[in-house]
């Protein structure tokens, strides 16, 4: 499967492709940003890697009312979110070999283990209100 672009006329389309219990990882860049651009074929081809995983590209000034306010320190920036559960959110090197074993190692975690983490942890839990792409995407269509 190949890289969803979030763009004002997808959203609603976007919102209803991570519906369900679906994992996506989610990037956020700047079209301004040369490590962005480079990054973003590798990035497109661990999608086409991970046909059951959804692979978001935003655009955080093109798309700023949807990330806007998300602490995007450095780039690039990953979301890995399955469900309505955030499970990675932060800045990685820009090594897709990176991203491909933050997201292997999501996927092999059972429900309860990431609940746990989540407790576990306050940035995390604050993660779950402050970074739920399906989340941000709704409000940003109910708006």
């Amino acid at each position: 499967m190949s890289t969803l672009l979030l763009e004002r006329n997808n959203r609603a389309e976007l919102a209803a492709a991570l519906s369900g219990d679906t994992w996506v990882v989610a990037c956020l860049c700047a079209a301004w940003c040369d490590v962005c651009r480079a990054y973003r074929t590798s990035f497109d081809a661990l999608a086409a890697k991970h046909p059951d995983t959804r692979f978001v590209w935003i655009d955080i000034e093109d798309e700023a009312d949807v990330a806007g306010d998300l602490d995007v320190e450095n780039f690039p920036t990953l979301l890995i979110q399955h469900g309505d559960t955030v499970a990675f959110y932060g800045v990685v090197l820009p090594d897709v070999r990176i991203a491909e074993r933050l997201l292997l190692a999501q996927i092999e975690k059972n429900p309860a283990e990431l609940l746990a983490e989540i407790n576990g942890n306050a940035e995390r839990k604050s993660w779950q209100q402050d970074c739920n792409l399906r989340q941000r995407l709704h409000d940003a269509i109910d708006n």
